[in-house]
């Protein structure tokens, strides 16, 4: 798609790695690895096309992740608010979503505390400033509820079906075929830990053989529900607000069906992918392009 053209040719947009870097500061509630959280990164993955899982070569005999702070998951708010709507969603495209109130209700409250956290609040000023969003916090919020939670079609001649939240966080298969979406990590811990989701291995970039275990952004390879993703961005520790706040920002300063915007965020240059479904967004991820500078030449 005209979206991969000059991918890496792009400069890096200074005027967001600065922001994202404020952003990363201010997020008191990323998971430290070594401390909150360890994975095991095993071996390499290898190539394989999209689909039945049972062609993958698995790189890795164990999981992803050794053990994560599950006391601290529960006890931070936006975490277990987050944790709280993952099952709120019916995987599969083409089955049409019934939101009950109870389920809009636990989308208020995720939105709520995260808008308390100091990630949101840069952000809002920042869209603010920008003339993209409104001062008023309802309006802000409402605005985030559209372009995430409202739902939209995307098997065609089917009811609403997805969202931009189920997308990028929950995962969802299309018609037993592929795994669309699925770039968060507590997701990804949680559906490993219910033996659902079964990590194939790394996927290492060009210039670096071997990611390392406290990397913050890594290229998986894993199946899930009997299928597998080849390559699946991730960032990994970082808080729910952290990612909303990105691809909301990446979203909202293009109109274009996909972006791309490359920046550097602490040690890592990294592509942030955003498609737009109309109002709503459709995936976003992070690819890694390199970390530290050394990679690059």
């Amino acid at each position: 798609s005209a979206c991969n053209r000059g991918t890496f040719f792009k400069t890096i947009n200074h005027d967001l790695s600065k922001l994202f870097n404020e952003l990363w500061d201010a997020d008191v509630n990323r998971f430290v690895p070594g401390k909150d959280y360890t994975i095991a990164l095993q071996g390499k993955a290898g190539f394989v096309q999209p689909g039945n899982s049972d062609a993958a070569r698995d790189g890795a005999s164990e999981p992803l992740f050794r053990n994560v702070n599950e006391e601290r998951l529960r006890n931070t708010k936006t975490y277990a608010a987050f944790v709280s709507l993952l099952d709120n969603y019916e995987t599969s495209t083409g089955v049409a979503e019934v939101v009950t109130p109870e389920e809009t209700a636990e989308n208020n409250c995720f939105l709520d505390a995260i808008l308390e956290t100091k990630v949101m609040k840069i952000v809002h000023q920042y869209l603010v400033n920008k003339n993209l969003s409104k001062s008023n916090l309802q309006d802000f919020k409402s605005q985030l509820y559209t372009i995430w939670f409202q739902l939209y079609t995307r098997a065609e001649g089917k009811g609403p079906d997805s969202c931009g939240f189920e997308h990028v966080f929950v995962g969802e298969t299309k018609q037993g075929q592929d795994i669309l979406g699925l770039h968060n990590w507590v997701q990804f811990y949680l559906q490993e830990k219910h033996n659902h989701i079964d990590y194939k291995g790394y996927v290492a970039r060009k210039k670096k053989s071997r990611p390392d275990e406290d990397d913050q952004v890594l290229t998986l390879q894993f199946s899930w529900k009997g299928l597998v993703k080849p390559m699946g961005g991730s960032f990994i520790g970082v808080s729910p607000e952290f990612e909303f706040a990105l691809y909301t920002i990446v979203f909202l300063q293009s109109g274009e069906h996909c972006t791309r915007e490359k920046v550097r965020i602490e040690e890592y240059d990294i592509q942030i992918v955003v498609y737009r479904h109309g109002q709503h967004i459709g995936t976003a991820y992070p690819v890694l392009l390199s970390s530290n500078n050394k990679d690059l030449y």
